[in-house]
């Protein structure tokens, strides 16, 4: 399977920016941060992050976006309780899998 050129060029692209993000952070900030509003900034980041890329991918995910809703309801409130992240993405899945099975048969 040949690789074409477009998509080298991109990879290439992407891998620079990538590290020139990386490398411009460590060359400007050297000494350590104490403005607490930027701290408490760059400590959420991670946790947006996250969550863009993953309720989009919720929503997209199922065949309804019923089972979809009724499946993030189930893992936050399982998620509520302090269950393990095992239990939590388990659980929204067999919900998930029953709705569509009900939906399936109605």
């Amino acid at each position: 399977m040949k690789i074409s050129s477009y998509i080298i060029i991109n990879l290439a692209v992407m891998a620079l920016v990538t590290y020139l993000i990386r490398a411009v952070a460590l060359i400007l900030i050297r000494k350590k941060i104490e403005n607490k509003f930027i701290k408490s900034f760059l400590y959420y980041i991670p946790y947006a992050v996250l969550a863009a890329m993953t309720i989009p991918a919720i929503f997209t995910s199922t065949g309804s976006v019923y089972s979809a809703v009724l499946g993030l309801v189930v893992a936050v409130v399982v998620a509520f309780f302090e269950r393990g992240l095992v239990t939590v993405a388990l659980s929204a899945c067999v919900t998930v899998f029953v709705t569509e099975f009900l939906m399936k048969i109605m």
